[in-house]
Order: C-alpha cells, then structure tokens, then sequence
C-alpha cells in the first residue's frame, strides 16, 4: 500500500520560500516548474494514439472443426499394451487375425454388426482385428453446423470403449497405410481367460 503525502501547511509552505529564495539554481537555462510540491499529475496507463483493436490477438486457426481427429484422440489415449508390440502393430508389422468392413453401413446396421465381430474374435481367441471404417464422403453442408466427414470413423472408437466391447479391447490405434490408413483401425483385444 503506497502512503500519501500530507502536503505542506501554509507556514511550512511559507518557510520552504524563504530557504528557497535563497538558493541558487544549477542550470538557470532551463525552465522551472510552476508548482513542484503539489500533487504529481497521475500518468495515463496507456496512450488512445497507440491503441489498435486487435493489435495483440492471436490469429484464428485454420478451418473452423475444433475438435480432434480421430487420429489424434486415439493417439492421446494411454497406452495399455506393450509399447514394442504397440509400435510394430502400427508400423504394419502384425497381420490383422480377422478384418470386418463398414463401407456403406449405416449407423444402426454397422453397431451391432461390430459387437458381433468383436465378441466372436474373442471367443476364437484372436488378438488383433481390423475394423475399415472408410474415411466417408462429404455430404451436403446445408446448416451453419459444420457436419463431419465419416460418421463411422469418428463413432467406431466410441462404441469399442463402451460395454459390451470395453471391457475386451485393450487398446485401439489407427490403422498403417498398407492396412487402410486412416480408414481403417487396429484393435487389440484382451486374452481370453
């Protein structure tokens, strides 16, 4: 907390021109100021002729779909299987066991054909299995809702995280491009017990 000056009382102020008429200036070519025991002018925090709407705003990103891609929000997932096996498994190096195909699906007819395919993988003990999505096609934007290219690619990785398929599915990474790329998907299942 800053402490203000009382100010001087009229026979201080009255004995400071006394002493200071007596006094001899230093550089008499150069002006004197008026007042200098009153109160200081307050500074301006900033100068109107400097300010510019918008000067220091970021610029806007590219494109106006704020959320991730799918790619990206399974590559942020935590990784639950071995990193070596995990970083063959997308390098290409496994050879899917079983590969379903989506293309041309809907919604209501792809889910519950992937639980099947999921749950029958896993009770014949496979371990990878490759879901091709498609990376879809862009349809007629009428609304000033941007709609997102590939509803199954965006939905596939919501219904393997869920029950039934979550509590089987260790781990879901894109696909290598000689399997699909990225319209396809990796998914490792738990072992049988």
């Amino acid at each position: 907390m800053t402490r203000r000056s009382r100010g001087l009382r009229p026979d201080e102020r009255e004995l400071w021109q006394r002493v200071a008429a007596t006094a001899n200036a230093l550089h008499p070519e150069r002006r004197r100021p008026a007042d200098t025991h009153g109160p200081k002018p307050k500074k301006p925090d900033f100068e109107p002729r400097k300010f510019l709407i918008g000067a220091t705003a970021r610029p806007l990103p590219e494109g106006h779909d704020l959320a991730p891609s799918p790619e990206q929000r399974l590559a942020a997932q935590p990784l639950r299987m071995d990193h070596r096996a995990h970083r063959q498994m997308t390098r290409g190096k496994f050879q899917p066991e079983a590969r379903l195909d989506l293309h041309g699906m809907t919604q209501a007819q792809a889910h519950p054909e992937l639980i099947r395919f999921v749950l029958s993988a896993h009770d014949a003990g496979k371990r990878l299995v490759l879901v091709i999505t498609g990376k879809g096609k862009a349809g007629q934007d009428l609304g000033p809702i941007p709609q997102r290219m590939g509803v199954l690619r965006h939905q596939v990785p919501h219904w393997l995280a869920r029950p039934p398929l979550g509590n089987i599915v260790l781990q879901v990474s894109a696909a290598h491009q000689k399997h699909g790329g990225a319209g396809a998907l990796y998914v490792y299942l738990r072992r049988k017990r």
